[in-house]
């Protein structure tokens, strides 16, 4: 920490280490770079525990029976189907707060920007969709994985996209967030449609039940968290027990916690500045602070307000983030990535339909769809491309596009009942996602190095921790979107502004040789008068 930090930092100094450290570990935990290298170490993990003497111990451990459930109503669940289905659902409730963020004040509330994205991940779903049905139409034990091609792995694709900084354009980073963010609205929705057990109607009433109830909450201006939360687990426990994949449980529940704050934010200023003169007024310096009850009231106060500020939402995603990328994600890469390659069964995997309709639709599928579905918006004049961003920034985009991972193993697991099927698709999304990686991130870095060579570099819209994937980073994205917006709507208004002073110039100077040309008429006719009159009264002498 540097003197100057140190200097206008509210903490002691003998704590300023303390507080350096506690920095680095919050731009750790909310970093989509680490927390996708975090990812890549799990599944590498997981592959070399699948193909070494400790597998069958590993398995056996995942697969320890664990009973969830109250009285009558229970089920048995192993490890590793609570790693997928209870941890996972805490990843969909992070997936649906950023949603529900994008979809409130983010990049999906501007129809005209956010129609291209969208339109693109329309576009990257359904041509993976097609590619995987050439390969498995003939064959109906397979055929029901198309759904494993169609999805996006957020931080994945973002983390390799951050390794390139301020080197390209920004455009590309909302673009393909903004992608990824409608790719797993549809996957949401194709987990909750396709890949569930036929519904058992009584629980699935009381899911609805619940629901409206948290509506309800959210009505009557409910903004603690622990009622949500309790409330939340009663829902995931009926749709668990409906037959509907219980990770929607989720997505519902971040649907219905608020995103307002309770607290008047206008008169909350001048609330907060009272507090702090009337904390300054009974501060006395030199006495233990823990005997100034009259400072230490206002200070709580203060400070108890001032949480109640901040959304719940807000609240919940900031908490949830470290936890899901750090812990849950990686737990799942481990648990669901061990690949065995072991065995002749998997001897021909590389030409099975399964592999071929995964692998393909992903480095392929992907980025034609995305591609193709933006050429339409675009040349439709629906939609502009992002400032900054041309055709082949689009297409590593599109290439990045294809890293499936979490998601698509996921599916993948809900979609193939042969575990043979399972193992196979899992190793075509591995492949799939290297490739797509390495080739987006190539690709964009030699447009990086080509704008490079011409001078170019893009101003990044963070200050700091350009990857931070939270409602901060989102803040500094809106805020710099908003200095933009003033600066283009300030230079229109300047040049109004030269061009009316122009205009008015313009009207003066003709008014001004008008008056002069008239005066100068005046003046010719009244000389002329005068010389007569002079005529008259004083002929001229005969010679």
């Amino acid at each position: 920490m540097t003197q100057s930090s140190q200097k206008d930092s509210v903490f002691i100094k003998e704590v300023a280490n303390q507080q350096k450290r506690r920095a680095k570990i919050i731009e750790l935990t909310h970093s989509t770079t680490k927390a996708a290298g975090v990812m890549l170490l799990g599944a590498i993990a997981a592959i070399i525990i699948a193909n070494s003497a400790y597998y069958a111990g590993f398995t056996e451990f995942w697969e320890t029976d664990l009973l969830i459930g109250f009285g009558a109503s229970t089920a048995s669940m192993s490890l590793a189907e609570i790693i997928n289905d209870i941890f996972m659902a805490i990843f969909f409730l992070l997936v649906g707060l950023e949603i529900k963020y994008e979809m409130t004040v983010g990049e999906l509330t501007n129809i005209r920007q956010a129609i291209l994205p969208v339109a693109a991940a329309f576009g990257g779903v359904l041509v993976p969709i097609i590619i995987y049905l050439v390969f498995n139409a003939s064959s109906p034990e397979t055929i029901g994985g198309w759904g494993v091609p169609t999805a996006t792995d957020i931080a994945f694709a973002l983390g390799v996209l951050s390794l390139l900084g301020s080197r390209v354009p920004n455009g590309v980073r909302v673009f393909l967030s903004t992608l990824a963010v409608a790719d797993d609205i549809i996957a949401i929705i194709v987990i909750a449609v396709f890949y569930g057990h036929s519904p058992e109607v009584g629980w699935l009433i009381a899911a609805g039940v619940v629901f409206v109830f948290l509506l309800w909450m959210n009505h009557r201006h409910v903004y603690s968290l622990i009622p949500y939360i309790v409330v939340g687990v009663v829902l995931w426990y009926c749709i668990f027990m409906s037959g509907v994949h219980s990770t929607i449980a989720g997505v519902l529940l971040a649907f219905t916690i608020p995103i307002g704050s309770h607290v008047n934010l206008k008169k909350f200023i001048d609330w907060s500045g009272a507090r702090v003169k009337e904390a300054k007024k009974s501060f006395t310096p030199g006495t233990p602070v823990i005997g100034q009850s009259d400072y230490l009231d206002q200070i709580t106060r203060l400070a108890r307000v001032s949480r109640q500020v901040v959304p719940p939402a807000t609240r919940l995603e900031r908490a949830l983030y470290p936890w899901v990328y750090f812990a849950i994600l990686p737990l799942f890469a481990l648990t669901n990535a061990d690949v065995s390659f072991a065995g002749g069964a998997l001897g021909n995997m590389f030409t099975s339909p399964v592999f071929l309709g995964v692998f393909f639709g992903l480095v392929l599928g992907k980025p034609v769809g995305i591609m193709l579905m933006s050429f339409i918006i675009v040349k439709l004049k629906i939609s502009t491309l992002p400032e900054n961003v041309n055709w082949l920034h689009l297409l590593g985009a599109a290439l990045l596009g294809g890293v499936g991972f979490t998601m698509a193993i996921f599916v993948a697991n809900l979609a193939f009942v042969s575990d043979v099927d399972v193992t196979i698709a899992k190793v075509a999304i591995l492949s799939a996602s290297l490739v797509a990686g390495v080739a987006g991130f190539t690709f964009l870095w030699i447009q990086a190095k080509g704008a490079a060579r011409k001078g170019l570099r893009f101003e990044l819209e963070l200050e700091d921790n350009t990857n931070l994937l939270t409602h901060a980073a989102h803040e500094s994205a809106r805020k710099e979107r908003y200095r933009r917006k003033q600066n283009k709507q300030w230079k229109r208004g300047h040049a109004e502004l030269v061009r009316d002073m122009e205009r008015r110039q313009a009207d003066e100077a003709r008014k001004r040789e008008e008056l002069m040309a008239r005066m100068g008429t005046e003046q010719h006719v009244e000389g002329k008068r005068s010389c007569a009159q002079n005529d008259v009264v004083e002929p001229r002498s005969k010679g």
